[in-house]
Parts: structure tokens; sequence; C-alpha cells
């Protein structure tokens, strides 16, 4: 297969030799985007998780889009990776491991921190100790750029780390430690994923917490106000799903020879202002007029001000190369997030 990709080779390869995979945290944003790419590449996929933050639809719309066929492959537990005996029921026969179950959101771990440890912390290390006795063949997990904290340096380099800015982002870095523990202690070999802005479909524009591109591309759509935390120069590496659910699955079917960190991004920034004006073009092509700008108000405890990613340990070690620009992607998002919204 001269010429292709080391993930253009992997799509080739992994229908040819189906696996079985552990999504955790399945009925949520990533979790069931990387559930519907498995099942559309005849992978046999259990999907676990709560229902804390995902939602049956989503389970919904991945049995619509990919058939009959392909859903009767996928197997889904009800449960909580708070418990141990569940994420052992989940790693039976399992060869790869996607653990993205977690409690999200810099505020939410701010207002509730104990709630963010227990499913973040012990939840982790239920999933990690499962895995590692189930014998699995790899074990990915998502990591998050929060763990960079108040490190100044752009881009960001994954072994250059400063003070964490949140509880949210102790965790994360927990995360990680255990992992590295595991693979010295163990020889038990994790690859951690630091998102860096993931946005798509699927992902809430609703709650508290929602992620920025699904809350703004709502509010424009029902003529609310979009509100920016800080004078709008505030920057993010914002990361389109497909690029995702490229590293995770290259991260699985990378052999390890010690536990490492990926930093999945653009290497690109863009400054909320920027992102403001990309939307609002976006939607005044398909015809909706936006006259109203956004509201500024006082910058968010724990927010880090820049972030953007190096990703040359990522292409080096997994082979990722992402191939969905922020420019290119959004359109995409927009048209699933203008669809949502009419189904509701």
């Amino acid at each position: 297969m001269t010429g292709l990709t080391r993930y253009q080779q992997l799509l080739v390869e992994l229908p040819q030799a189906p696996k079985k995979w552990l999504v955790t945290g399945s009925a949520g944003f990533i979790g069931s985007n990387l559930v519907e790419h498995l099942l559309n590449l005849n992978q046999s996929v259990v999907g676990l998780d709560n229902f804390a933050t995902g939602h049956q639809r989503n389970l919904d719309e991945v049995e619509s889009l990919v058939g009959e066929s392909a859903w009767k492959k996928f197997q889904f537990i009800e449960g909580d990776i708070r418990d141990s005996k569940t994420c052992n029921q989940a790693c039976v026969e399992v060869d790869y491991v996607l653990h993205q179950a977690a409690l999200g959101s810099v505020p939410r771990s701010l207002n509730d921190p104990a709630t963010s440890n227990a499913v973040n912390i012990s939840g982790f290390l239920n999933m990690l100790i499962a895995a590692r006795d189930a014998k699995v063949k790899s074990f990915v997990y998502a990591a998050s750029s929060s763990t960079y904290g108040d490190h100044p340096d752009l881009p960001k380099v994954e072994d250059k780390i400063g003070n964490p800015l949140s509880p949210y982002a102790v965790t994360k870095f927990v995360n990680e430690l255990y992992a590295s523990v595991f693979s010295r202690s163990y020889g038990f070999h994790g690859i951690g994923l630091r998102y860096f802005n993931v946005f798509g479909p699927r992902q809430d524009p609703n709650g508290a917490y929602a992620a920025v591109i699904p809350k703004w591309v709502d509010a424009m759509l029902s003529g609310q106000d979009v509100f920016i935390n800080g004078d709008g120069e505030t920057s993010r590496d914002f990361c389109y799903i497909e690029n995702a659910v490229q590293a995770n699955l290259l991260a699985a079917t990378t052999k390890l020879e010690s536990a490492t960190v990926c930093n999945v991004a653009l290497n690109a920034q863009t400054t909320l202002n920027e992102l403001f004006e990309m939307i609002r073009a976006d939607l005044e092509l398909r015809g909706k007029k936006i006259e109203a700008g956004p509201v500024y108000r006082d910058f968010r405890n724990g927010d880090v001000r820049h972030s953007r990613a190096d990703i040359s340990h990522c292409r080096q070690t997994i082979g990722y190369g992402p191939e969905y620009t922020i420019e290119q992607s959004m359109p995409q998002a927009i048209d699933w997030y203008i669809n949502s919204a009419k189904k509701v």
C-alpha cells in the first residue's frame, strides 16, 4: 500500500481483521463518534456509559447511521466506572480499550471537585486495573490539554507542563502519573491523548458546561446573546472530531515500549473573536442574519489564556496526521448542529 499514510493503511487493514474494542463514555460526544467509526470498520464494540453526561440519543443516531448489520456487533453496558466489577465485566475478552469516560469541564470541577476526583481518578484507576488484568492489547485514554496549566511556552510540548489551574486539570495529570506507574511496575503501557478543544457532531450545546462552539451556534440560531469570557483574544487550538478518532485508532494499534502522552490538535491558534466571526459568517452563508456582536464579561477562573499544541511527538509516535482544519470542518459541524436543532 505504497503512498498511503499509516491511518489510511489502518482503515484498510482493520475490516480485514476485526477485533473487540471497549469504548467507555460511549454515549458521549467523542465516545459515540468512536463507536460509529469502529462499527463502520467491521469491528465488535462494547460500550460503557452511565449517562451522567452522555445521551441515549447519541447511540440512537449511531445505530441509524451504521445500519442493522453493523449495530448487531455493538454491546452496551449501562454502568459506572467507579464500580470495579462493572469495569472488569466490560473488559472481558476485549482487545483494545478506548477510555473516554470522565467528568469534563473546568467550571464543573471547581464547583464539585470531589465528584470529579471520584470519576476521573478512582474511576480511571478501576479501568486501568481491569484492562491490565484482562490483558488487553492496548489502553488508550482521554488526557487533556488542561495538564499544561500555567506553563507559558507555545506551542505546548508534552514534557513541559506548569501548575494545574483547576481540579479537573489535577485529575487528568494524575491519570498520566498512574499510566506511567503501571508501565514501569507491570509492563502495561498506556497512551494518553491530550485533546485540545475537540468539536463536531453530537457535542451537546445544552447545559451549564457546554463547549463553546455548539453553545455559540445554538445561541446564534435562537437569537440569544453569545457570551465571551474576557476580551475575546483568548486563543485555542480547535480540533475536529475526525482528527481525534484518527488519533485513538492509531494509538490503540501502536506497540509501545513505555507509557506516553501525545497532543491531539492542529498546531494552530484561533481567538474567540475569530471563532465568533467564523461561525457568524458560516451561518450567514446559510441565510441566517446575525446582527448582534458578542457580549464580553469577566475572565473565567481556571481558564488558560492561550493554547496551541506541538503535534510532532504524536506524528512520530503513532503516525498522526490531522486531516481537518477548523476552516474545513466548521461547516460540517454546523450542519449537524442545525439539523439537530430542527429535531428538538
